[in-house]
């Protein structure tokens, strides 16, 4: 009887699709392996299998499915549950989690090649531009169309290509592209014929004219152990050469004569090097209260906060609570907001946990990924995983605890491309289809996080006090509005935070500087006619690179070399407004020429290795300044730290969101935590232009409980989350009018069955990003309606949005509980 499958590829498109089975794979297809099914004209993809049987779900007639690429499934029943809780909560496809949920490596797609025809001959002159193409394809085989543009230097090669194609002089054909093969080494061994003693003595003594191969045969065996009848040890062909001292050349003698064979053993890319490991500490009495309380708070709700002011040792209790889950058999996901954080904290780790621990984040090559996942879905797979967002997509077989640290942290939401996803809340989801239970640690709540806990839906532990009783760092709050009217600002420093960083210098401190923003200068600006220089892709103004000379956009990547003049007036005074980390580094190095200064942003931390070098080095203090964003901000613990300065508070605090002075309050409060951890009490200074603002008021005396009472007065007046959810619904397209009508016409039909609830459209903050105008709608909805019953009707809207001829080709997609 004919099989059928059920298959989601890794696209942004609806539902699943249905294939018939060859007779020759039949025995091999299972629910979650992987298949290479063609899809649309004539693209390949890797899909996998959800559903197998004798009736085609469809009404369509069915491909067939071109391979099957797995022995055994790669993605697990619950993980698949998990998926498609996704997909409906984050309004998405399957295919949109299935790509962003499993690495590179593991999905095989095809490539558009192409080909000259040998047979080609011209009736016509052929432009300059189809002769180029035509020469480059002649000197080889096929190539893809990005190689191809890149040779010729034709911007725009599609015309020129079906240009080609329609004079029949090029072909076109679909290739299968492989993105990971797996490390392997070569291995040295007998062969099958001298495997046996008596035919082994009589080739030594063979050797015996050839006494280089004769050495290196008898390294061979003295290597591995050799012994009739038992299983040699594997020998390296490079350990065997450097043993024996000999060249490739003697080694490739022996396998001539068929003595030695050459085969590749696959090694893989993860650490196996077995690690010692230590005991845990022992816990302080405030610790143990709380470890205690948190098991207490686990016997009654499923999620439970730990609520602890920074350097009061939460990851030593997050540390106790991993053992005692290990111990009962079950596996742990402690999530990071940023990859920065696990370079310090898996030293910590692996000092107790040695090779159970795993480490998973974007940073690593797509290969060790693949090998990461695999590992989880084999016998031994790691007990406890350390990553980012992404490690909630790994397959866990027995998950018993999720650890969520800084919970507050918005790198936790992804933004783009879909499923837009909040890692904090898609964890305690995940958590909750093994019955696992989670944990969330901050010094600054999430207002959301602190609501559910007050009201009692999560367990609340409070730990108030520091670890070793060191205490919460003393603020000092400077008025630079003030001082720069007096002139006594240098830059953008005060005369307090440059005494303060002088002094920790010369008492060989070390001192962390915080400015939310990177680049030279967010923007430069002619003196004489106000010319700004704007991103020709995005509505925003381009941001300055001294060391690189340009301007770059931070939305769509353009850049732009720094006029000489400016070409609206022809002026030459062109002046910098506003200043970030580079320009902040900049005047550092000018003011404390002796001091070992670095910095910590996007720009400086693109590597996997950037991050590690920059930590370390400060870490073990070869590093006196640390200029950085919010990175400097996110859990990070330095000994030697003994001052901080927030350079300007109030460039947090002027955001169009409602979040605004939650998150200035959390940033500032996290920064301020890095002061004085572990000897003395720190020093944080402070400066802003609006020194009387009542939330800098409660960023001096670390009173969260009033700015949660202040926000949540707030929020309830204006409807918005803890009370109400929100789902903002984006609408883009090339044509603003389009982008316009469409939005307008969405809206009305949302209005037509919602009310009240939906506002706008309105145009973003920034209302133009890579040459797509962009327009937004708001939908705020009780936390009692039914969220299943809203979403339905969003895309039915949209249906009826995209069906109408004029707006087919407007993008529209949501975004669930936005950050």
């Amino acid at each position: 009887m004919k099989k059928y499958v059920d298959v989601i590829v890794p696209l942004p498109v609806m539902g699943q699709f249905t294939y018939a089975v060859p007779e020759e794979l039949e025995g091999k297809v299972e629910w979650g392996c992987r298949v290479i099914v063609p899809f649309g004209a004539k693209k390949y993809y890797t899909g996998i299998v959800i559903r197998t049987g004798t009736t085609p779900s469809g009404e369509y007639e069915t491909k067939e499915v071109s391979e099957v690429l797995d022995t055994h499934p790669i993605l697990l029943k619950h993980q698949f549950a998990f998926w498609k809780w996704m997909a409906d909560y984050y309004l998405c496809t399957w295919g949109d989690v299935y790509n962003a949920a499993v690495p590179s490596g593991m999905k095989i797609e095809s490539e558009t090649r192409v080909e000259g025809n040998p047979d080609f001959e011209a009736s016509a002159p052929l432009s300059e531009k189809e002769q180029k193409v035509l020469d480059l394809l002649g000197q080889g085989k096929a190539q893809d169309i990005a190689r191809l543009e890149k040779e010729s230097r034709i911007r725009n090669l599609l015309p020129v290509i079906k240009s080609l194609l329609d004079k029949e002089a090029v072909r076109i054909k679909e290739e299968l592209k492989q993105n990971y093969k797996p490390r392997t080494e070569a291995r040295v061994r007998l062969t099958e014929r001298m495997r046996n003693e008596r035919n082994l003595h009589i080739q030594l003594d063979l050797l015996s004219r050839a006494k280089k191969q004769q050495v290196v045969l008898m390294k061979y065996l003295e290597l591995s152990h050799w012994k009739e009848g038992k299983e040699p040890e594997e020998v390296s062909r490079t350990r065997l050469l450097e043993a024996a001292q000999a060249a490739s050349s003697v080694l490739n003698g022996l396998v001539e004569k068929g003595i030695l064979e050459i085969y590749l053993h696959e090694t893989g890319r993860l650490c196996t090097d077995d690690t010692g490991t230590t005991q845990v500490n022992t816990l302080s009495q405030a610790q143990q209260t709380a470890l205690n309380t948190i098991l207490h708070s686990f016997a009654q709700k499923n999620v439970c906060l730990l609520h602890g002011v920074t350097a009061s040792g939460k990851t030593e209790i997050y540390i106790h609570l991993i053992s005692q889950v290990l111990e009962a058999g079950k596996q742990v996901l402690y999530l990071l907001p940023e990859i920065a954080l696990t370079t310090q904290i898996t030293e910590r780790l692996r000092r107790v946990f040695g090779n159970r621990l795993g480490i998973y984040h974007s940073k690593f090559p797509d290969a060790e990924r693949v090998e990461i996942w695999q590992k989880q879905l084999s016998d031994s797979p790691y007990d406890v995983i350390l990553g980012v967002r992404s490690s909630i997509f790994l397959p866990f077989q027995k998950l018993g605890l999720v650890i969520i640290d800084e919970e507050h942290e918005t790198s936790y939401k992804q933004q783009d491309p879909a499923p837009r996803y909040h890692a904090r809340n898609a964890a305690i989801m995940l958590a909750s289809i093994f019955g696992a239970k989670t944990l969330l640690g901050t010094a600054t709540p999430s207002i959301e996080t602190y609501y559910n806990a007050r009201q009692g839906k999560y367990g609340l532990v409070e730990l108030n006090e520091r670890h070793r009783q060191i205490q919460l760092p003393h603020i000092e709050l400077v008025d630079i509005k003030e001082l720069g009217r007096k002139k006594r600002m240098n830059g953008q420093f005060s005369p307090l935070l440059l005494q303060k960083i002088k002094e920790a210098l010369e008492s060989k401190e070390q001192v962390i500087l915080f400015q939310n923003r990177r680049g030279f200068a967010p923007m430069i600006e002619c003196r004489t006619c106000g010319w700004v220089p704007k991103c020709r892709n995005c509505d925003v103004s381009l941001t300055y690179h001294k060391r690189l000379n340009q301007l770059t956009c931070h939305y769509c990547g353009y850049t732009y070399q720094v006029p000489a003049v400016c070409p609206a007036c022809g002026g030459t005074e062109l002046v910098n407004r506003g200043f970030g980390t580079e320009k902040i580094e900049d005047d550092i190095r000018q003011l404390f020429p002796e001091a070992r200064v670095a910095r910590m942003d996007l720009d400086t931390t693109r590597s996997r290795t950037a991050y590690e070098k920059i930590i370390s080095d400060f870490e073990e203090g070869r590093t006196d300044i640390l200029i950085g964003t919010q990175m400097v901000s996110k859990g990070l613990d330095f000994d030697r730290v003994s001052v901080v300065g927030i350079l300007n508070a109030d460039s947090m605090l002027n955001y169009p969101d409602f979040r605004s002075h939650e998150r200035a309050f959390q940033l500032m409060a996290q920064v301020a935590g890095r002061a004085g951890r572990r000897n003395r009490q720190g020093l944080v200074v402070l400066q802003t232009k609006s020194p009387d603002l009542p939330l800098i008021r409660q960023v001096l005396d670390n009173n969260y409980r009033e700015l949660y009472e202040d926000q949540l007065t707030e929020r309830r007046l204006f409807r918005y989350p803890p009370f109400y959810r929100l789902i903002y619904v984006y609408l883009k397209h090339r044509k603003e009018e389009v982008a316009e009508q469409a939005a307008a016409q969405m809206a009305a039909y949302l209005r037509n069955g919602l009310g009240d609830r939906v506002l706008g459209p309105d145009k973003p903050p920034v209302a133009r990003i890579q040459a797509l105008f962009i327009r937004k709608i708001m939908v705020k909805v009780e936390q009692e309606a039914s969220l299943q019953k809203i979403r339905l009707y969003l895309t039915e809207v949209q249906r009826a949005i995209v069906a109408d001829e004029r707006f087919r080709t407007v993008n529209v997609y949501y975004d669930a509980d936005p950050m």
